[in-house]
């Protein structure tokens, strides 16, 4: 066992011991003061507690407000499309279930205190109040079944077609990172079978060389790059165990699910460049994370996301070669032409240099 384990058992004992002890001390003044001296002082000081209770608990939760507000996503935009319906769904519940919480929360400290027990009044017994139990059924029923059909509207928004020219690209989880794959000019993805996964020969997501579309797919782990203002579906899909892609700042999340391709669509609206700004954070970065308790390596599911322009974007994918190239450098057009070259004995001509 180790010394964390025993450090807890022996503050949890310590602590059993202190309320046993003080619950029989408790014990020998009622008997000593008599019990019903003894009965009425306590109601007296517990009521008062509440009271105590419901004022430090409501300072407590302004302060945690001052002190973490800042470091949540709530005081800066969502940095896509849906994500502002997202946020603005969030802070309508947020607003009714306050309002909710601070009325009852309030009424039920302070009536604990004002009705204490008293032998100068007598309870009032009132069992059943049919129009009651209507009202405190049917309203937040109601209110439910609203914030539930909004947030359904949405999630089929999310997760249904994307615009035609949306960016397509493959996220792919497994223990513990993302891979991600972009089709190439025909704006189609090779096929692939989970059992020619060979990562010893860079083919970590089991593609099927044998078809002509998976020639010009580019897959990579370095980040997930996408374009300001282009509309990006995304096709999730896993390698092992359930991740959740994880995009806090697009306020987005979908299941990873082995077996089962899930999809999702959004429209960035801020470049990396952009958000640093809005943050007043030079080294912030976009982050994909896994949502999902995926195992002993699960902190580490940790990417970057690149949200750049459509210029940046075209230059980025043209420095990109093709997956296909790399498992197969022999079938590659600019090393052939090399080869060729050095059969030959002709050199490429010297660069010209310019005139100054």
């Amino acid at each position: 066992m180790s010394t964390t384990a025993i450090l807890l058992l022996a503050i949890l004992g310590l602590g059993f011991l202190i309320t046993f002890q003080i619950a029989k001390a408790s014990e020998y003044v009622g008997v000593l003061k008599g019990e019903k001296k003894s009965f009425e002082q306590s109601n007296r000081v517990n009521a008062f507690l509440m009271v105590v209770f419901l004022v430090l608990g409501l300072i407590g939760i302004y302060w945690c407000h001052e002190l973490f507000y800042k470091k949540t996503l709530l005081p800066f935009p969502s940095a896509s499309d849906h994500g502002e319906k997202i946020d603005s769904m969030m802070f309508i519940t947020i607003a009714i279930t306050g309002v909710v919480f601070f009325i009852t929360q309030i009424l039920l400290f302070w009536f604990a205190y004002k009705y204490q027990h008293s032998d100068k009044r007598k309870a009032l017994f009132y069992p059943h109040n049919t129009n009651w139990e209507i009202l405190w059924t049917t309203v937040p029923a109601i209110a439910l079944c609203v914030l539930v059909g909004f947030g359904l509207y949405y999630w089929y928004q999310i997760t249904g077609n994307a615009p035609e020219k949306a960016l397509q690209v493959e996220v792919t989880g497994k223990q513990f990172g993302w891979i991600y794959r972009y089709p190439g000019k025909d704006n189609v993805y090779g096929k692939k079978y989970y059992k020619n996964i060979d990562e010893s020969n860079n083919n970590e997501l089991g593609i099927l060389w044998d078809d002509q579309y998976s020639h010009d797919d580019i897959v990579t782990t370095e980040a997930l790059y996408l374009v300001k203002g282009q509309p990006v579906k995304i096709n999730i899909f896993s390698r092992d165990v359930i991740h959740d892609v994880g995009l806090p700042h697009f306020r987005m999340k979908m299941d990873a699910v082995p077996g089962t391709p899930t999809t999702m669509w959004f429209t960035p609206q801020y470049t990396t460049e952009e958000m640093r700004k809005i943050t007043g954070n030079n080294n912030f970065e976009y982050e994909i994370a896994c949502d999902q308790m995926c195992g002993n390596g699960h902190y580490s599911m940790r990417g970057v996301v690149k949200v750049v322009t459509q210029s940046e974007f075209i230059l980025w994918r043209a420095r990109q070669k093709a997956r296909y190239l790399m498992v197969f450098p022999d079938r590659d057009p600019t090393n052939q032409k090399a080869v060729d070259t050095t059969k030959t004995g002709t050199a490429p001509p010297p660069p010209v240099a310019a005139k100054r």
